[in-house]
């Protein structure tokens, strides 16, 4: 029987699992940077604009966040740890950005973007990235890194015939 430890530091059994784990960390490396080059379009400018409270340092952060758990993921380095905080970044995606589509109108403290349509149909094609990617990032936590990353070096498992 595995202790939730060796759960945690285990790499898992999926062989292909380096291709969910290449697509995630595409997506995050590449916005994480982007959010810390170009913050008034995607990082503190947006999230001023979304309604973020902090926006000045919640920016900065979720780019940097996005860039070392990606990074960590496209490594297979702490990949169930990294996605954690992915998982958190996607959760609030959706619920500051799509809610108030589903809406049609501010909710909270957050804006709702101006939209051709809004309602169910509108949300749902909004957050199909957003869905994709935190599908992933749990796939990633409760399968592992697989046999092709760092976490397979460090903690190997029996492989089971």
């Amino acid at each position: 029987m595995q202790t939730a430890i060796e759960w945690w530091r285990s790499p898992g059994k999926l062989d292909w699992a380096i291709l969910i784990r290449l697509s995630l960390a595409f997506v995050f490396v590449l916005e994480g940077y982007q959010k810390l080059v170009f913050p008034e379009i995607l990082g503190t400018g947006r999230f001023t604009k979304i309604g973020i409270p902090y926006a000045e340092v919640m920016g900065p952060f979720v780019g940097l966040v996005e860039l070392v758990c990606g990074a960590a993921i496209l490594l297979g380095w702490f990949v169930r740890t990294a996605a954690v905080p992915l998982i958190v970044v996607m959760l609030v995606a959706i619920l500051t950005t799509k809610v108030p589509i589903l809406l049609g109108e501010d909710w909270g403290i957050f804006k709702v973007r101006n939209l051709d349509r809004y309602g169910i149909l509108s949300m749902t094609h909004e957050t199909r990235t957003d869905f994709a990617m935190l599908m992933k990032a749990i796939f990633i936590l409760l399968s592992g890194a697989g046999r092709w990353s760092i976490d397979a070096m460090l903690w190997p498992t029996r492989r089971v015939p």
